[in-house]
């Protein structure tokens, strides 16, 4: 007979191996795309059965005012969620239709800046799988505060993840403004230095002119 202990953690791994390892419980697609000013750019994503969780978060890491038009569309050409002059946003919506799902962003707002934009896509369907033993009507002591403890890992993992993203989109827009400013710096300083110049240039000239004697002069 198996020691309890033992058996504890054999369905302590097969939960692990089953929340961490399964291929078909999560399908995600993270990309960074640069839209061009007056650009429309679409993305699509497929549901093949109803009801699954769809995850949709994006943020604008540099260009113009870190903003965008964003709209969400299901299958039937309906808007989701949408939003304009939005920076960055995180949503989770349930795909209640079975088809092709449009997640668009929109740079009509800008003339000539490109907004550099890191999303991504997931397509979620969180069943908790039944670990009984045939023999057994009753699932074994300790199993129910183990996958409990595992689902509650697994969310604090998805927050860790996200709190890694807001802390890369900010240093991307610090390190973005930063740049700006140096520009910005650079070229009035530049600027700056021609116009002494020219004035100093113009102060030699007019004095010049200002002692100077024509010719035939008294």
């Amino acid at each position: 007979m198996a020691h309890p202990r033992f058996a504890s953690l054999s369905i302590f791994i097969s939960l692990l191996m089953v929340l961490f390892m399964a291929p078909s419980s999560t399908n995600a697609a993270a990309l960074t795309y640069n839209v061009a000013a007056n650009e429309k750019a679409c993305f699509y994503l497929f549901a093949d059965t109803p009801g699954k969780k769809v995850g949709f978060y994006f943020a604008v890491q540099s260009g113009g005012s870190f903003d965008i038009d964003f709209s969400v569309q299901d299958p039937r050409e309906k808007v989701v969620v949408d939003g304009q002059k939005a920076r960055q946003g995180d949503y989770v919506f349930t795909a209640n239709h079975v088809g092709e799902y449009s997640f668009c962003f929109s740079n009509d707002m800008s003339t000539f800046a490109e907004k550099l934009v890191d999303f991504e896509i997931t397509l979620e369907h969180e069943v908790r799988p039944n670990y009984q033993k045939p023999s057994s009507s009753q699932q074994p002591e300790g199993f129910n505060a183990m996958e409990e403890s595992l689902f509650r890992l697994s969310g604090s993992l998805t927050s860790v993840a996200r709190t890694q993203k807001y802390f890369r989109t900010r240093e991307n827009r610090n390190s973005s403004t930063v740049i700006s400013t140096e520009n910005r710096i650079f070229w009035f300083a530049l600027l700056e230095s021609v116009a002494i110049i020219v004035m100093a240039g113009l102060q030699v000239f007019v004095v010049r002119n200002f002692f100077s004697v024509k010719k035939g002069g008294v």
